[in-house]
């Protein structure tokens, strides 16, 4: 990467992505590295311009406090720590202003404003012909934002070398298989491999509970089903993946708890035969619709609304049901359909059916069906997120609806937990 860069080491802050993030908007590419990085970690790292130590509230680590090599200090680059008493260079209380990081950045630092989407795709095409060179690589192309922008980052790098794998894990939401194939297929110009795998996935899932144990083996089954399709072609070598920077950041660090394994990160099998090619893994998600708009593609798809790797899989809270899994497909598209109707603009909106009943009277008789929970946030980068306040006749026409339309539902409700404390799937 050719982009000068200010490195965050974590000592414990919660706030790391929020200032990583700052640093981006101002031009200047971040990232967040482990406290315990080695001088000579931190030299292989290219461009670096500055270093930052983030302390705060979780600093001590099996009953330690943490800190950093001191033979950091001793690299020639600026310095400066927030939150951290230890800290052997200027230690500010809180956060810095955008004065005070624009002065350390361009004044300190000599950084130059060299981050932006232009700039990154040509290097990512560089760096994938040069991972890739002659060889094949296989893509999964769900349909959502990451795959489609990684989908046409490596069409650009790559062209008739990349295969698309479009997996159907009977896990989507209603029709959209059908749309993938119709548009992805048409509009990105690549070899598209269409898989029926329901019957598969629901079997490997029925009787799992526990939602890191669904993320696994849903990762690790797409996995077999590359492998399956890799052996029908010739020559693959490389699995693309749509991995991106929050997953890598939530999945943990050691001053930080894993808030969930993303099965790009957690879920893949240790003998797995591909090499990775995963072009996006820098980017947070508002840097990637970035990267779609520079790369051509149509705002429908660039816009779309975030949807998990496992799918309904995680919606479907508890061990996964076919009739839950139906009224969960149903009610999901109830709902997309009259906030899309409504056009009020949110981020991202979806139904989760939990396991466990409630109490009901349907056609004058007691009924024990499911609830039905509604989940809609605001957020620009998906590590905080806001619910909005989304009017009472919307929400009670799509109550309505769910309730007369969508068997074995007795109850909607609307969630109204931010991140934090909640994170935006349930599971």
């Amino acid at each position: 990467m050719k982009q000068d860069m200010i490195v965050l080491l974590d000592l414990g802050s919660t706030q790391n992505t929020v200032l990583a993030r700052a640093i981006r908007a101002l031009g200047v590419y971040s990232e967040i590295h482990p406290h315990d990085i080695t001088p000579a970690q931190l030299r292989a790292l290219p461009n670096v311009k500055g270093i930052v130590l983030f302390g705060g509230e979780n600093r001590c680590v099996d009953g330690v406090d943490v800190d950093v090599d001191p033979a950091l200090y001793d690299l020639g680059l600026p310095v400066f720590a927030i939150d951290h008493p230890a800290a052997k260079c200027e230690n500010l209380p809180a956060m810095p202003d955008e004065a005070w990081l624009r002065k350390w950045l361009f004044e300190t630092c000599h950084a130059e404003a060299n981050w932006n989407m232009k700039n990154f795709i040509a290097d990512q095409i560089e760096r994938v012909r040069a991972q890739v060179g002659k060889g094949k690589v296989l893509l999964a192309l769900s349909g959502g934002v990451d795959s489609s922008v990684v989908a046409a980052l490596l069409v650009k790098a790559v062209g008739k070398q990349l295969t698309c794998v479009h997996v159907n894990h009977g896990l989507m939401r209603k029709d959209e298989s059908e749309l993938v194939c119709k548009v992805f297929g048409a509009h990105l110009g690549a070899n598209l491999v269409y898989c029926d795998c329901t019957d598969r996935f629901l079997d490997k899932l029925a009787g799992v509970a526990d939602p890191e144990a669904k993320r696994k083996i849903i990762g690790s089954e797409f996995i077999r089903v590359f492998e399956e399709e890799a052996r029908k072609l010739d020559g693959i070598a490389f699995l693309g993946q749509g991995t991106i920077y929050p997953d890598i950041v939530e999945s943990g660090t050691k001053t930080a708890k894993m808030v969930k394994s993303h099965h790009n990160v957690g879920g893949l099998p240790p003998d797995l035969q591909f090499k990775l090619v995963e072009p996006l893994l820098q980017l947070f998600k508002d840097e990637v619709r970035a990267c779609g708009v520079e790369l051509g593609l149509p705002p429908e798809m660039v816009y779309r609304q975030p949807f998990p790797g496992p799918g309904l899989g995680v919606r479907c809270l508890g061990a996964i049901t076919r009739d839950r899994l139906a009224a969960l497909r149903a009610s999901d598209a109830i709902l997309r359909e009259e906030i899309e109707k409504a056009g009020l603009g949110i981020w991202q909106y979806f139904t989760v059916i939990p396991d466990t009943r409630a109490t009901g009277v349907k056609h004058n008789a007691r009924a024990w069906d499911w609830p039905v929970i509604i989940r809609c946030v605001n957020t620009v980068d998906a590590m905080t997120a806001e619910v909005p306040e989304v009017p009472w006749p919307v929400l009670r026409r799509i109550t309505d609806r769910i309730l007369a339309e969508v068997p074995g539902v007795c109850r909607v409700c609307y969630e109204l937990s931010p991140k934090p404390c909640a994170t935006i799937e349930w599971e």
